[in-house]
């Protein structure tokens, strides 16, 4: 019987970062070629020239070309509205073509928060944008590794902002997201922690406003009454110790940097980024657009594997003939 791949779109990300290198690579990755059926979507003269000004080769397919802006305008490692703009372009034509079942995941190469911006687009990050995009009332974002699996109930706030933003409906939420994805990665039942939100847990009210016991013990004792195996508020300075972490399959978060941290220091080359909540399958590099090294042919493509790779692998059961 012939083997179905699954379509993966990948989206080009911000034209003046690294994203039109990592797609012109991921054409080519053996590993990536045997597991879907990579489309990029981008602009067909950015992923030209920059071919042309790294050595790379140019692709002969499998590229759907948006025609958003003029590759010798483009002014690589800058912030540019006409690039917030174009990879704002590529998310949507790559959601459109997820929600129409013309692929069965998205797979994003990253975009400058300062350019989608400076564009007018009125989301600050790709899980606000793929949100709003297919009209997901309840998403969160999980980081996911070989060394450590982590989502957050907040992402890009200021701290400040991070309290006022805490509900025991959102946490509990989050934790239901992330169990449930978690059980698709790990085929059984999860095992999950959950943060604290101040040091220490709080230490019954010592820091904070008591958080804890407010929003987030309450979050915890709902999720177990619904039958998830789930443990918390663990002290957030000792929960990703080997011992600890090894413990969960994943650990639930309280702000963005309470999780990217440890995470991108366990696994910065080879974790992604997955929107969990969404009608589609999305899975990101955990990276940025690297705006020192644009078109400088020095890109790693590694992290880009691993998401197109994740991608193909949580999209695969929506894979049928093409006709």
């Amino acid at each position: 019987m012939e083997q179905i791949l699954p379509r993966v779109a990948v989206t080009m990300g911000d034209p003046a970062g690294i994203g039109p290198e990592l797609c012109l690579r991921i054409l080519r990755q053996p590993e990536v070629l045997r597991e879907c059926v990579p489309i990029v979507i981008g602009d067909a003269g950015v992923l030209e020239r920059v071919a042309q000004v790294t050595g790379l080769p140019a692709p002969a397919s499998h590229v759907v070309d948006c025609r958003q802006v003029d590759a010798a305008a483009i002014r690589p490692g800058q912030v540019q509205a006409s690039c917030g703009r174009a990879s704002y372009a590529y998310i949507e034509e790559a959601v459109r073509r997820a929600m129409a079942g013309e692929v069965e995941a998205i797979a994003t190469a990253p975009i400058h928060k300062e350019a989608i911006r400076a564009a007018g687009v009125p989301h600050p990050g790709h899980t606000e944008i793929l949100a709003a995009l297919t009209g997901s009332a309840k998403v969160c974002m999980m980081l996911a590794s070989r060394e450590l699996t982590v989502s957050m109930v907040t992402t890009h706030i200021g701290l400040r902002d991070v309290p006022e933003k805490l509900s025991t409906a959102r946490i509990e939420e989050v934790i239901e997201l992330t169990a449930d994805a978690a059980a698709r990665i790990a085929g059984r039942p999860p095992r999950l922690g959950v943060c604290g939100l101040n040091p220490h847990a709080g230490e019954n009210g010592l820091f904070g406003a008591r958080e804890e016991e407010r929003y987030i013990v309450p979050a915890i004792e709902a999720a177990r009454a619904k039958g998830i195996q789930v443990e918390g508020p663990i002290p957030p300075d000792t929960a990703f110790v080997p011992q600890r972490r090894a413990h969960f399959d994943a650990i639930v978060c309280m702000y963005h940097d309470q999780g990217h941290i440890p995470f991108k220091m366990l696994a910065f080359d080879t974790g992604v980024n997955i929107t969990l909540g969404l009608p589609i399958v999305r899975v990101s590099v955990d990276h940025g657009t690297a705006f020192d090294i644009a078109w400088q042919g020095r890109a790693s493509v590694t992290s880009m594997i691993e998401a197109v790779r994740w991608a193909a692998r949580l999209g695969a059961h929506k894979a049928r003939p093409i006709a």
